[in-house]
């Protein structure tokens, strides 16, 4: 991604005391920490801890009951850029070919119609999608959409990249395809912040460890330390596979 590390960062970026609230529910509850560049840092925790939603207030799909969410550059923005990208568990495609999936969220980010052709070109290239560019998007496998997904979000040159349980629903295969994919996302200097269930995942992928329980932040801790001995008892029963709620 030309000209990426010569941009200035967005990060880091800075939670505080972040709440969310449904109803009489609060399902994310005074939760904070800071993303520095580079990395790749997991959230884990049980069904219901508050994985998902941390992810989408991070990424400002849904605004805080309480708490901040804050970036280097204002809003997560250069030049009026923004420069975070969030892929889904399930993606989202219109009824259109992959190359007219990714040429309208280029538009909708407000890249030139000169610059889209070619970063479109660029992303099917980079990511094995090229033979696949003319095929209507939702008739694409589930392991094919989630590539389409990733490569649509890396055309808008993200320096942060949330992914949101990107491979629960794909076969062993599939999930290799991505995980590769994210490997060499992080190498090329872009930051990922990812929700996965799939101990094993985070045991291969992850330098941080973010575990949540409740709806709060039980533990942060670099992944080796962490899966080596985890503080809480929380924790400790998770990663031994028992129940937790």
């Amino acid at each position: 991604m030309s000209g990426m590390r010569d941009t200035p960062s967005v990060l880091p970026l800075t939670v505080s005391g972040l709440a969310f609230e449904a109803g009489d529910r609060r399902l994310v509850d005074d939760v904070g920490f800071s993303i520095a560049r580079g990395g790749l840092t997991v959230l884990i925790g049980p069904n219901g801890s508050g994985k998902s939603l941390t992810l989408r207030l991070c990424h400002g799909l849904l605004t805080p009951s309480a708490g901040t969410v804050s970036w280097a550059a204002e809003r997560g923005t250069i030049a009026g850029v923004k420069r975070h990208a969030m892929v889904f568990q399930k993606p989202v495609m219109l009824r259109r070919s992959a190359r007219a999936n990714m040429l309208h969220a280029l538009a909708a980010a407000g890249v030139t119609r000169g610059e889209r052709a070619a970063r479109c070109e660029e992303a099917l290239a980079r990511f094995g999608l090229g033979v696949l560019a003319e095929r209507p998007a939702r008739l694409m496998s589930g392991g094919e959409q989630q590539r389409l997904a990733i490569a649509r979000a890396w055309s808008l040159r993200p320096q942060v990249l949330f992914l949101d349980e990107p491979t629960s629903q794909l076969d062993p295969g599939a999930t290799r395809q991505i995980e590769e994919m994210l490997a060499a996302l992080r190498g090329e200097g872009i930051t990922l912040v990812m929700a996965t269930h799939d101990m094993g995942q985070a045991r291969r992928l992850a330098d941080r460890v973010l575990f949540l329980h409740r709806g709060r932040l039980v533990e942060d801790a670099e992944a080796p330390t962490f899966f080596a001995g985890p503080a809480s008892p929380e924790a400790r029963a998770f990663i031994a596979g028992d129940l937790v709620w």
